[in-house]
């Protein structure tokens, strides 16, 4: 058996909220193939796509499946049909995920009491039933029920990293490069271990940066493009390989990682923009990127210094 890895984030370039990092590890008989044929009957890469009477699974790049306003069930119905036992509520979720560490969210006021039930869009039944197809397409094809990991990193968090190692990308870098590989350890495979990432920004060299979170072996560089760039380490019977992709997405295990992602900064922006409007009557809701962040941050400012809000706290700085 053979484990299929993908990797992504969301909120990468945001002002304000967290960057979030997700992975999911499929175990799969060895070349056995995509994902997405080993499970066609079961999952699909449009929400449109049906399974006789009903609809099919949607995994794809977040951004396919969730437009601003859109309502958050496309990406509930995947994250809630592979988090098994389903969480019931955000706290819940982000304790199944190792995403929060520390409980570094509840040193933000806007998280101290946020932890709404969850999902927020799926009936009970919908949800039940989700899972339901998920597990029976994984048990016809002989596919393990997916490991799910993700990592918050909250906007002083992300500013530490960012001046500690240089530039932006190389926090990304670090943050999923780290989480990655605690999974691959928590795993413990007796197998070869495929992983992929997406790339990025315009970064093509990666082993420097394995081979500090992956010190056991020494990191082998296949390939390296602007298209794709490709590694390997450990002996032949649990070998690992990397590789670090554009439209990363588009291998199932990564697309579900993009999607548990978007899903975990959606919300994390709802309780910053709920905890905001509290307090600023008639204040515009905010996705925090940019040239809207900075609307917002102005928006908010007074309030910001009544209630003694750090900004450090509250604005990434790149």
């Amino acid at each position: 058996m053979a484990w299929l890895i993908g990797v992504d984030e969301a909120g990468y370039g945001p002002n304000l909220g967290p960057l979030a990092v997700a992975a999911t590890a499929w175990r799969a008989p060895d070349n056995a193939g995509e994902l997405y044929d080993l499970l066609s009957s079961t999952v699909c890469q449009s929400p449109d796509a049906k399974r006789g009477a009903a609809p099919r699974i949607a995994i794809a790049d977040s951004k396919l499946l969730y437009k601003p306003g859109g309502g958050l069930a496309a990406l509930e119905r995947a994250v809630f049909a592979a988090a098994q036992p389903a969480p019931a509520s955000y706290g819940g979720l982000l304790g199944v995920l190792q995403a929060d560490p520390g409980d570094r969210r509840r040193r933000l006021p806007w998280h101290e009491s946020f932890d709404p039930v969850l999902p927020t869009a799926l009936s009970p039944t919908q949800q039940t039933d989700a899972a339901a197809m998920l597990a029976d397409g994984c048990r016809a094809a002989q596919v393990a029920l997916p490991t799910l990991r993700a990592r918050l990193v909250f906007p002083e968090e992300f500013n530490q990293l960012t001046e500690e190692h240089g530039t932006k990308g190389a926090a990304l870098s670090h943050v999923t490069i780290g989480m990655l590989a605690q999974l691959v350890n928590d795993l413990a495979p007796d197998g070869p271990v495929d992983c992929v990432l997406d790339k990025h920004g315009g970064r093509n060299r990666y082993a420097a940066l394995l081979q500090h979170h992956f010190p056991e072996h020494l990191i082998e560089t296949q390939h390296e493009s602007r298209p794709v760039s490709r590694y390997a380490c450990g002996p032949a019977d649990r070998r690992v390989t990397f590789a670090f992709r554009s439209k990363g997405e588009s291998f199932l295990p990564a697309a579900l990682a993009s999607m548990i992602a978007k899903y975990l900064r959606e919300l994390s922006m709802q309780a910053l923009n709920e905890y905001w409007a509290r307090h600023v009557a008639g204040l515009k809701p905010t996705a925090g990127y940019p040239v809207d962040a900075k609307r917002y941050r102005a928006d908010i400012e007074h309030a910001r210094a009544k209630l003694r809000v750090d900004e450090r706290v509250l604005w990434r700085n790149r």
